[in-house]
């Protein structure tokens, strides 16, 4: 036996170095590079205007139709995944001059020219909303407008601005299917209608959020069909993206991918997915009416045909929040304010109560 003791030993030796550097290449495949700031060394330039937020970080913004001076109603707009202050879903130029209507949209953390947050929670990001309002000097109340993934802002604001807002839209907002309130069957039934890919992309959002990065990024197998350019749109939503693009149509413009993700994959759609599908704070479902007098609105857009996020989940929020002007549009699916009219009856029933 004890001739053996050396090739035991050798054995061990070879076995803790092997399990060292594979516990070292995992650490190394599963954490994330550090963002490139805009306008640090090597990193993207800054090339619109920004404010400096209370913690010294900056966001990006953009601005559309009358000036802030002249606007009768000022809107800030939070735009959906792996989108950025250039997305034009709810400008209309028409209306905007007609209403006298001014809108801010801008870079959520991490995305396009806005510094990342990577403490980034609902609580902070409705704070962001609160911050760049006052530095833009909008005044006591104003409009949130939230599209798809941008519900965290209106979600958000509603919960803890609700002083500073005039009315707010949710427009196509996604859902997490761990809000307390939604009965399991119903949201196990609306998360087996998603691929498989992205069944499993938001539950390791969820359940596992130190591995998205390497989720969403290996090659063995497809993550989440949205980041990788396949979203599950309806077929209504896929035929009005050609119809727009052979009209070249704004949604037809330069995509913006790059862009978006200039700064890093991990501090712009990955924190997004970890912060939208993650453990919130509050459960939305409980907040209360903020507008018992008809001081203000509340609306919640969906079409019958999202592919992304499942209507009976809208539904059920809205039963549960009847306070909340609902409308379910027939034939529409996720890209709901470029369907025809939508636009206007949008930024008209929030606005002025019309529709």
């Amino acid at each position: 036996m004890k001739q053996h003791q050396p090739e035991n030993k050798t054995f061990r030796r070879t076995a803790v170095v092997l399990f060292i550097g594979l516990l070292a290449w995992a650490y190394q495949t599963i954490t994330p590079p550090p963002p490139q700031l805009c306008g640090s060394p090597g990193g993207p330039p800054v090339t619109g205007p920004r404010v400096t937020l209370r913690d010294g970080r900056h966001l990006a913004y953009s601005e559309y139709g009358v000036a802030r001076n002249l606007a009768d109603y000022k809107i800030v707009f939070v735009h959906g995944f792996g989108s950025c202050r250039h997305d034009e879903s709810l400008f209309h130029r028409e209306l905007f001059e007609e209403l006298k209507i001014y809108m801010v949209t801008f870079d959520r953390p991490g995305y396009g020219e806005s510094d990342p947050d990577p403490k980034r929670t609902i609580r902070s990001f409705a704070l962001d909303i609160e911050n760049l309002a006052d530095e833009l000097e909008l005044g006591s109340k104003f409009y949130v407008i939230g599209y798809s993934m941008g519900q965290q802002g209106a979600w958000g604001s509603l919960k803890y601005i609700p002083h500073r807002l005039a009315g707010v839209a949710l427009v196509a907002p996604v859902v997490n299917y761990w809000w307390p309130s939604f009965p399991r069957n119903l949201t196990l039934a609306a998360y087996t209608l998603q691929p498989v890919q992205d069944q499993l992309a938001v539950a390791v959002s969820h359940y596992a959020p130190w591995l998205v990065y390497w989720w969403n990024t290996q090659k063995w197998f497809m993550g989440s069909t949205v980041i990788a350019g396949r979203p599950n749109f309806s077929a209504s939503d896929w035929k009005l993206i050609a119809k727009r693009q052979n009209e070249g149509s704004p949604t037809s413009k330069p995509n913006l991918k790059d862009y978006v993700r200039q700064q890093g994959l991990m501090e712009s759609i990955f924190r997004d997915m970890i912060v939208g599908f993650g453990k919130w704070e509050f459960d939305p479902m409980e907040i209360e009416n903020l507008f018992p007098n008809n001081e203000g609105r509340v609306h919640l857009w969906h079409g019958d045909e999202d592919g992304l996020v499942p209507v009976s989940l809208e539904r059920y929020i809205a039963k549960k929040l009847p306070w909340i002007h609902y409308h379910e549009l027939p034939g529409v699916g996720h890209l709901l304010p470029n369907y025809n009219g939508n636009k206007e009856a949008i930024l008209k029933s929030l606005l002025i109560g019309e529709y």
